[in-house]
């Protein structure tokens, strides 16, 4: 299931070739678009040219259908997708900043480079300016950082903002993008008319082609809405390869392995309890964070934020419940997450078997020890002694997350 990486499929000479070779393309699409020249970005500014206006917004609109629909057909992951955390004041700045540099500048960084690709003095200058502008905000972030970090909202999105569901969304977002589109192309040709530099049969082809395009986008939009994105179970059942190392017991991770990993340096152990709140106060691991069963897709998104080297380790009783939540957090692409093999009552078996008197004959995925008081992670055994010497992982792989990229002509 898409998105691919080129670099562990076809090892790293080779996937980066195929970025070099996308960013050529992509790079050589700009130039012959005119967007190496900045009197063509600027134009639109001045409502004489907006071809920018048209294929940036185009190629947004074109992207979120298709990103989406392949989603709902179970082509996508979508959340391998890198989706830019918002912080919402210093974004709305940035893109101030961002605006009045274009303006001013007459390109963007990257149209920058491919002027400057094509030899032109003025684009030269301007990466120069992004260099010097870029060690300036480098030497000065610090004054500013707790502005800089605010209002943090994670991956946050439209659906979300509106809770509405993603096919609507995605449906009237594009009858609104085609509204602007085929308003900034009036306005364009109005002045052309003007001019005299546009002739009928041109505008006669132009508004052929924006016809077609608009009605294809609107129906795959319909389309997307009708498919509709896939449930937890669907992206479960759709998980050929989280299904196999279930059914191969690759999720389970013996304790001294998890005690291992909590204290390497390279990890960020995440330690989620799925118990009841009563079994969780009466006994759990020193760091758990108690999470209802109902709460994992909340937890989901917080997960999707975190940052590489994460593990997860799910925790209940025995194995039974902690594998289901371990099914819902892999569904939706939660990486390096694992169960605790034999759960609680396997932990304090072996290291805390003196401590409690066993239950005979319990329910399954229910505490097999009598543990008299509720003292949480004040139990000794709770506490996970650093081990003395490290030993190379046996079930945990460390994966990282899916390629960052960057959106927008920057």
């Amino acid at each position: 299931m898409a998105p691919f990486d080129p670099v562990a499929i076809l090892g790293k000479p080779l996937g980066y070739l195929v970025f070099v070779l996308f960013g050529m393309g992509f790079g050589a699409s700009l130039e012959i678009a005119g967007f190496g020249l900045a009197h063509k970005l600027v134009g639109q500014f001045y409502f004489k040219d907006q071809t920018v206006f048209k294929t940036m917004f185009t190629s947004v609109l074109v992207a979120m259908v298709l990103i989406f629909l392949t989603a709902g057909l179970g082509w996508l992951d979508y959340d391998r997708i890198f989706v830019p955390p918002t912080y919402l004041w210093p974004g709305i700045l940035g893109g101030l900043l961002l605006g009045f540099g274009l303006i001013i500048g007459g390109y963007c960084p990257g149209t920058s480079m491919v002027s400057s690709a094509s030899a032109h003095l003025d684009g030269i200058f301007f990466i120069a300016g992004v260099m010097a502008g870029g060690l300036l905000f480098g030497s000065v972030v610090d004054s500013f950082w707790t502005f800089y970090n605010s209002s943090y909202m994670g991956r946050f999105t439209l659906p979300e903002w509106l809770g509405v569901d993603t096919g609507v969304v995605v449906f009237v977002t594009v009858i609104i993008g085609m509204l602007l589109i085929w308003g900034s192309d009036a306005i364009e040709k109005a002045w052309k008319r003007r001019e005299g530099i546009l002739e009928e049969t041109e505008i006669k082809k132009d508004r052929r082609i924006l016809m077609i395009l608009s009605i294809a986008l609107i129906g795959l939009a319909a389309l997307v809405m009708i498919i509709g994105q896939p449930t937890l179970a669907d992206a479960w059942n759709r998980n050929t390869e989280k299904q196999a190392l279930l059914a191969e017991g690759k999720i389970f991770v013996p304790a001294e392995e998890m005690i291992q990993a909590i204290y390497d340096p390279i990890i960020n152990p995440i330690l989620i309890d799925v118990r009841d709140e009563r079994d969780y106060n009466l006994y759990h691991i020193e760091g758990a964070r108690h999470v209802d069963m109902k709460d994992i897709p909340k937890l989901m998104k917080t997960l999707l934020d975190e940052p590489d080297g994460t593990v997860v380790f799910v925790i209940s009783n025995d194995e039974t419940r902690a594998v289901e939540a371990w099914k819902l957090l892999v569904a939706k692409n939660t990486i390096n997450a694992y169960v605790l093999k034999g759960g609680i009552n396997g932990w304090i078996a072996e290291f805390g078997e003196n401590e409690f008197e066993p239950i005979k004959n319990h329910p399954d995925d229910t505490l097999a020890w009598k543990i008299p008081e509720a003292r949480g992670d004040k139990w000794p055994s709770a506490i996970p002694e650093q081990p003395y010497e490290t030993k190379p992982y046996e079930i945990i792989k460390l994966q990282k997350k899916a390629p960052v990229g960057a959106g927008g002509c920057g």
